[in-house]
């Protein structure tokens, strides 16, 4: 691990960036160039001090998942993403594989979702990012964990996670979601995680079990869903999906059907989020 010239290099990407490059709202003067320390803390969900030192070089070895955090708050290409690796001592990761990684572009979409939940998730439906209006329409996820953040994992094993959707479609959703590990398992080839992710659904899931014996093969598409929400009631959606030819990330946004007053729960929900992030 090159410590002095990770720590250059963390700084080099943090002096470049604009508060609006990362979905914050610019407001007064500042002194620094760039991000504070402490901004790019909050986007990699390290304490400060440990960003400090790493970008000190002062005996800080970051793990792979905090590698893909950083990579992640600097907005890294993919190309810069595996420069970061590499000075971490780490090969980089590979395609599909997230790691707390998101591709910028997708990022950067994220940010500019302001009416609309969205949130994006890697090839295997695992979590990695979510906006203000996702947090509060879904909760707020595990970001990167193969289990507690992994949203098939989740349908099959806890029932709460079923609660926001109208119990009519819980089998076509289940489906979909085995068909979809299926294709994302066909594309990856013999990857570790892939497999056991399905080992364990199969152990605990005879729902997953009876889907997957199907062998239906279909990756994750846009499907229209109806949803309950305890404050803002029934929300009819066209939940899209995004995907990234770069990483294999695929973004999904809940849009308002027409005519429907969706658009309207959804604006009721950022008031709800606004009021829970001022407390």
């Amino acid at each position: 691990m090159n410590h002095d010239e990770l720590g250059r290099f963390l700084r080099a990407r943090r002096e470049a960036l604009r508060l609006a490059d990362v979905g914050l709202v610019p407001g007064g003067r500042r002194r620094v160039r760039g991000l504070r320390r402490s901004e790019v803390a909050v986007l990699a969900d390290v304490s400060v001090d440990y960003y400090e030192r790493l970008e000190q070089a002062r005996n800080a070895h970051p793990s792979e998942a905090v590698v893909g955090s950083l990579a992640r708050a600097l907005r890294l290409s993919v190309d810069e993403r595996d420069h970061l690796y590499r000075l971490a001592g780490y090969a980089p990761p590979a395609r599909g594989a997230a790691r707390g990684y998101v591709d910028p572009a997708m990022m950067f979409l994220l940010d500019s979702l302001t009416t609309v939940p969205a949130h994006v998730t890697d090839d295997l439906n695992t979590m990695l990012a979510q906006n203000r209006l996702s947090r509060v329409l879904v909760g707020s996820w595990v970001a990167g964990d193969d289990r507690a953040g992994n949203v098939t994992w989740q349908w099959f094993t806890d029932p709460a996670s079923r609660a926001l959707n109208v119990p009519e479609e819980h089998e076509a959703i289940g489906r979909g979601y085995a068909a979809d590990l299926r294709a994302s398992i066909g594309q990856r080839g013999e990857d570790s995680s892939a497999i056991r992710l399905v080992g364990d659904l199969l152990r605990a899931s005879e729902e997953f079990t009876r889907y997957w014996n199907d062998m239906a093969v279909e990756p994750l598409k846009s499907s229209r869903k109806h949803l309950i929400h305890p404050h803002a009631g029934p929300l009819d959606v066209q939940c899209d999906v995004i995907l990234s030819n770069t990483t294999g990330h695929r973004m999904v946004i809940f849009r308002p059907q027409p005519g429907s007053t969706t658009a309207d729960g959804f604006a009721f929900l950022g008031v709800l989020g606004a009021q829970a992030f001022t407390v």
